[in-house]
């Protein structure tokens, strides 16, 4: 299943974060601890190449505590790059402190009132950016919402007398080529719920419990327990979605399951965290699923200019093929 949701304002947000950087200290890139890599903006990534970098980890109380571990490291061992986790749990003077200390050990030049520490804070839409800001800062500044692309232009919020955090909206990208990526964004709310069917989401998402979380997601359900492991992991993702359908009363006439009402627990479930702390990617299987996006994004992109060169639009092909940011057809046409 393909994913793809980029609304217009964000075409305005990406303007903004390039204008922004010529005066930014260190950029803060806040991820969901769900899914790190996938939350993980690779147009952001190229925007700020050059500037010492934070990843935060934010809802680290809804993942699993282990993953959350195995992805810090894995950020700390990037040049120029520190990683923090954060959760509701923790007080607003401790995560505002953690955050400023973080940011200074990545720029121990800037501080003071002469010469003040100038953040921006970015990610993907609905990874609760707003909430954070509003949380460090001790007041509603910033609108909050359990949806995608609530927040749409820039705030400076004053976290010190010398540290100013600017915030932008939730920015996606204009291609997702990871498809695994676009299934994890619908999952937990990142983008807008026009651009997904929830039941295949659902789908997907119970394919990855039945595997890598068993035991949590039979006891969210109270789902048979007779061979356990086995007949679980075995089960059809489809027979699994409607016995737990049947189990919430997901009930249509005649006794037929309804599989959208049964694909929405299942979403809102996870997104609570009622089913139990659940990281949706390691490490290494996001860097293979990432791997194989981009070597079939490589084969589009040289099918379609070679397509081009053989209907005589050469300079079309020439600027495909040089467009590192390319996201798909060049033109409408067959």
């Amino acid at each position: 299943m393909t994913i793809q949701w980029f609304p217009g304002h964000m075409h305005a947000t990406r303007k903004a974060i390039t204008e922004r950087m010529k005066t930014t200290d260190v950029v803060i890139e806040l991820l969901d601890a769900r899914l790190p890599g996938s939350s993980a903006n690779p147009a952001i990534a190229a925007i700020t190449a050059k500037k010492p970098r934070l990843k935060i980890l934010n809802k680290q109380d809804l993942a699993d505590p282990a993953r959350t571990a195995e992805w810090l490291a894995h950020y700390q061992a990037q040049e120029a790059t520190g990683a923090i986790a954060l959760d509701a749990s923790q007080t607003p003077p401790a995560q505002r402190a953690a955050i400023i200390e973080a940011c200074h050990r990545l720029s121990p030049n800037r501080g003071g009132l002469a010469k003040p520490m100038r953040v921006l804070i970015c990610g993907v839409p609905n990874v609760g950016k707003s909430t954070l800001i509003n949380t460090l800062s001790l007041k509603r500044q910033a609108k909050a919402a359990d949806e995608a692309g609530v927040t749409k232009q820039e705030q400076r919020i004053l976290l010190a007398d010398d540290f100013y955090l600017y915030d932008t909206p939730g920015m996606l990208w204009p291609k997702i080529i990871v498809p695994e990526s676009g299934v994890r964004l619908a999952a937990t709310g990142a983008v807008g719920r026009n651009a997904y069917d929830d039941e295949s989401v659902a789908l997907d998402v119970l394919a990855y419990l039945k595997a890598q979380y068993t035991e949590l997601l039979r006891a969210r359900y109270k789902l048979p327990a007779d061979n356990a492991q086995l007949a679980l992991c075995t089960q059809p993702d489809e027979d699994i979605l409607a016995a737990i359908g049947r189990k919430r009363g997901a009930l249509l006439g005649g006794g037929r399951i309804d599989m959208q009402k049964a694909a929405e627990a299942v979403l809102t479930d996870l997104r609570s965290g009622v089913i139990g702390r659940i990281t949706l990617e390691t490490v290494n299987q996001f860097l293979g699923w990432l791997a194989a996006g981009r070597k079939a994004e490589a084969e589009l992109k040289r099918q379609r200019a070679a397509a081009l060169r053989a209907r005589g639009r050469g300079r079309d092909a020439d600027a495909i093929e040089q467009d590192e940011n390319w996201g798909g057809p060049a033109d409408e046409e067959g």
